[in-house]
């Protein structure tokens, strides 16, 4: 049978059909326009604190959580409580994950080496907060934390404003922490400058109330004649003001701590603590995010950045 005209027309019309609906097709699947096309995987960013107990590392973990999120990147968040190998372990299992970047606050300065180079082998960049890796290896792409021997110089101005230059002085230490390693070093040099200021011990409260507490009981048996104490952070400050205030002691001491939080605030209002160096933890872990995020969009980045501190007084 012929073709007529209307026949072949028809058949023109469904060849074509045919070719424009493959073309669409193909153009969807194989030439998909930038809009259509995967997004790419979010980064992930393994994070592990000193501690949850402190209300510093409370405020920085939600700046960290607040910034990774506008920013969409993924966080798994654990906690040292003060242990450097358990740190070591979530350390390696952030590591068998094969995260994109590691955010640490070391437990103990002078012990994370070994975890910081074991991530740099299996090539995760690592960055350090508020405390610094003092231990000689390892590389760390940048490290963000608060001018603390400026800090310690601003403790120590103020206990000798306290005490006229006069006086016997107790420290409550965390060794092994560089921040405090800064901090109790800018103190020492303040008070170096007042002859009439004694600093008579030096004791490792580690930063946790409790034992800054038991230590001042001690103290206070010890050197009954004591005039000031520095505590190393608020913990501590409010752990030594609580041992005071059990003993009833009768001479006037002056209590200078070191974190700025509202409950050391209430403290200076009390008469308890005679002043505090203030901290910016949002600000901290604000910027160390954004500092992830410029390493991770091919930028250079600051091997280490300093956030100012203030002080606050009764």
């Amino acid at each position: 049978m012929k073709s007529g005209p209307l026949l072949r027309s028809a058949a023109t019309l469904g060849v074509a059909a045919a070719f424009m609906a493959l073309t669409a097709f193909s153009g969807f699947a194989g030439f998909a326009t930038p809009a259509d096309a995967a997004p790419a995987p979010r980064k992930r960013i393994g994070v592990s604190l000193l501690s949850q107990s402190h209300q510093f590392y409370r405020d920085l973990e939600d700046a960290i959580r607040s910034e990774a999120k506008s920013r969409e990147f993924d966080l798994m968040i654990s906690y040292g409580e003060f242990d450097h190998v358990r740190q070591a372990e979530q350390i390696q299992s952030f590591i068998d994950k094969r995260v994109d970047a590691l955010l640490i606050a070391p437990c103990n300065s002078n012990e994370v080496g070994t975890s910081i180079e074991l991530a740099n082998r299996a090539r995760v960049p690592v960055f350090t907060v508020d405390i610094a890796n003092k231990s000689g290896r390892g590389q760390v792409v940048s490290h963000v934390a608060s001018d603390n021997y400026e800090g310690g110089l601003k403790a120590g101005a103020l206990m000798a404003e306290a005490l006229g230059g006069r006086g016997k002085v107790v420290i409550i230490n965390h060794p092994g922490v560089a921040s405090v390693m800064e901090r109790v070093r800018g103190f020492k040099d303040c008070v170096a400058q007042y002859p009439g200021l004694e600093i008579v011990s030096d004791i490792p409260g580690w930063g946790q109330r409790d034992r800054a507490m038991s230590i001042m009981e001690d103290l206070l048996l010890m050197y009954p004649e004591v005039d000031g104490v520095f505590a190393i952070n608020d913990d501590s400050a409010m752990g030594v003001v609580t041992a005071i205030d059990a003993a009833r002691h009768l001479r006037r001491i002056v209590v200078v701590g070191y974190d700025g939080t509202e409950e050391a605030g209430r403290a200076i209002k009390a008469g308890k603590i005679y002043g505090d160096v203030v901290q910016y933890p949002r600000t901290i872990g604000e910027l160390i995010i954004r500092t992830i995020a410029s390493y991770f969009a091919g930028k250079a980045v600051e091997p280490e950045i300093r956030v100012g501190v203030q002080v606050t007084k009764g």
